[in-house]
């Protein structure tokens, strides 16, 4: 199908992705796992909820730990630019009659609550608590030393049909791949802070959150995480790379929780700033697409993911395959 333009114009202003709140089984395994091995700080805990952060960020919060008896997803969460692009993007999700709620949230101002077309539960929000910086309280460093927060990869049942909804708001493509037989588009890179995505959607049984990316400094802080976790009682938690992603050029790895929930471990990917910059097409047959150099993804990696809660699933019919490794 062809490839929307982009909305430079859109009705309200995202900044960027902000968080994400996964529902977790074994609160303490959980944080022993990303605080203790990852090396994400918290900014605050209960009974019931963890809150943390990366290195690099001033916000309160970029990933929120929350006990529960079956693991799901519970928001994605964006920054916009201004309390008023709020009531904006109330009106927006309105005139698509779609689900809004004024909300309240810990540590965050006010806050809108929606959902996708698909179900997926989105927030909103322009204020959230400022702390300290700590980027150069080395002693802090621990794991993989992870620096900020950099995307979202869901699962989608169309692909072409959430680029078309996430352009909308004003995300702009930057790399996709395409079905040659079809047209149909297979997987689609989007951003709004100028990486190369701040979400991205993978072809598949959706909507389900494929994984939570994490930036680091260095591909050799990934390398100490895996000496790390494959000496400490991890090992099993890896499931893909090291390796460098033919799309984004980014170099990579991916690990998976108790729950399943993914992570992929990011960095040296490129700027994406230019209004005016053409979009990367890729063939599914492209080899080098998903993986430069490195072993070929396993079934896992194509099938397992997160169920957002409260959203129904729905197969996709496009069933185009790339490599899978045996």
């Amino acid at each position: 199908m062809p490839i929307p333009a982009p909305n430079l114009h859109p009705t309200f202003n995202i900044v960027r992705l902000s968080h994400v709140e996964l529902r977790v089984t074994d609160l303490e395994w959980s944080r022993g796992f990303y605080v203790d091995t990852l090396g994400l700080q918290i900014t605050h805990e209960d009974h019931d909820t963890i809150y943390l952060r990366a290195m690099e960020e001033r916000g309160h919060h970029s990933m929120i730990l929350r006990r529960a008896d079956v693991p799901s997803v519970g928001v994605l969460g964006f920054k916009v630019w201004e309390d008023e692009d709020l009531d904006r993007a109330e009106a927006w999700f309105k005139a698509r009659d779609l689900p809004v709620a004024w909300i309240e949230r810990p540590f965050m101002g006010r806050t809108l609550r929606t959902r996708d077309p698909w179900g997926i539960p989105l927030e909103f929000y322009a204020t959230m608590d400022r702390l300290p910086t700590i980027h150069q309280q080395y002693k802090l460093y621990r794991g993989v030393k992870p620096l900020r927060i950099d995307h979202f990869n869901m699962f989608a049942s169309d692909v072409d049909a959430s680029v078309a909804f996430y352009g909308a708001m004003g995300f702009r493509l930057t790399e996709y791949t395409a079905d040659e037989i079809t047209g149909r588009t297979w997987a689609a890179w989007m951003h709004r802070k100028g990486g190369v995505h701040d979400v991205a959607f993978t072809n598949g049984t959706g909507p389900r959150l494929h994984h939570t990316a994490f930036w680091v400094p260095t591909p050799l802080n990934i390398i100490d995480l895996l000496d790390l976790m494959s000496t400490t009682g991890y090992l099993a938690n890896i499931e893909r790379g090291p390796g460098r992603h033919g799309i984004s050029n980014a170099f990579f790895l991916y690990i998976r929780d108790n729950d399943g929930h993914r992570t992929e471990i990011y960095c040296s990917d490129y700027q994406t700033v230019d209004p005016d910059l053409e979009p990367i097409r890729w063939s599914l047959t492209d080899p080098q697409r998903q993986t430069l150099w490195g072993a070929a993804a396993p079934r896992s990696w194509f099938e397992l993911g997160s169920t957002f809660d409260g959203a129904d699933l729905r197969d996709s019919d496009l069933k185009s395959q790339p490599i899978i490794a045996p």
